[in-house]
C-alpha cells in the first residue's frame, strides 16, 4: 500500500516538473513551422467558441445599406486585405502564418462558403473588437470605431452576397467606374 501510495505522490509531483521542463528548455512548439500541439485546436477553439457565444452580440446597431458596404470596403482595404487578401488576390504571407489567415473573399475548400459569411455578423465583430491571442488578428478597438467594426462585419457577412458596384470597385482596388465594373467576369464570380 505503501509504494502505491509513493508511486500517486511522485507522479503528481513529476507530471508538473517535467512539464516546466519542456517549457524551460524551449521544447514548446512555438515556432509557424513547428508541428501543431496534441489537441491543439480543440484546446484554443473551445474556450474561443464559448467566450464569444457568451459576449456575441445579436442585433447589430448598424443596418445592411450601400452607404455602409462602401464604409465597409473602405475599413477592409485599409485594416484588413494585408492579411486576408482581397478577390482574386490572397495575401502572399498568410499561407506563412500559424493558424494561416483566411482569405476573406475565397470560397472555402470543402464547402461553397465565401470567407466567413456562414458566421453571424456579431461573431466577426467581436473577432475584430478583441482580437485571437496568438494567431495574428489583432484588436481593432483602439483604431477604428465601434460603427466601422459593424460596417466590415456587415460587408463580410454579405461577401456570399451581391455587393453594391461602389464597394466591389474598392475592394477591387479599381479606379474604374461602376459600369465597367459590373461586367468584369472576375466582379461577377464576387457577386454570387
Amino acid at each position: 500500500m505503501g509504494k502505491v501510495f509513493l508511486g500517486i505522490i511522485l507522479g503528481v509531483l513529476l507530471v508538473p516538473v517535467a512539464l516546466c521542463g519542456w517549457f524551460w528548455f524551449g521544447k514548446v512548439p512555438v515556432a509557424v513551422a513547428d508541428p501543431p500541439l496534441y489537441h491543439e485546436h480543440e484546446i484554443v477553439s473551445i474556450p474561443l467558441r464559448a467566450r464569444i457565444s457568451r459576449e456575441l452580440v445579436k442585433n447589430p446597431p448598424v443596418q445592411v445599406t450601400e452607404d455602409d458596404m462602401v464604409a465597409g470596403a473602405h475599413v477592409y482595404i485599409e485594416k484588413c486585405a494585408t492579411c486576408h487578401g482581397i478577390h482574386g488576390k490572397p495575401a502572399p504571407f498568410a499561407a506563412f502564418m500559424y493558424p494561416a489567415a483566411p482569405q476573406l473573399w475565397e470560397k472555402h475548400a470543402h464547402n461553397n462558403v465565401i470567407g466567413v459569411s456562414d458566421d453571424p455578423p456579431g461573431e466577426t465583430y467581436w473577432k475584430v473588437y478583441n482580437g485571437i491571442r496568438l494567431t495574428g488578428m489583432p484588436s481593432y478597438k483602439m483604431m477604428l470605431t465601434s460603427t466601422e467594426i459593424w460596417q466590415v462585419s456587415l460587408l463580410l457577412a454579405t461577401a456570399d452576397k451581391p455587393l453594391p458596384p461602389a464597394a466591389i470597385d474598392i475592394l477591387r482596388g479599381s479606379p474604374t467606374s461602376p459600369t465597367v465594373i459590373a461586367s468584369d467576369p472576375a466582379v461577377k464570380a464576387l457577386e454570387r
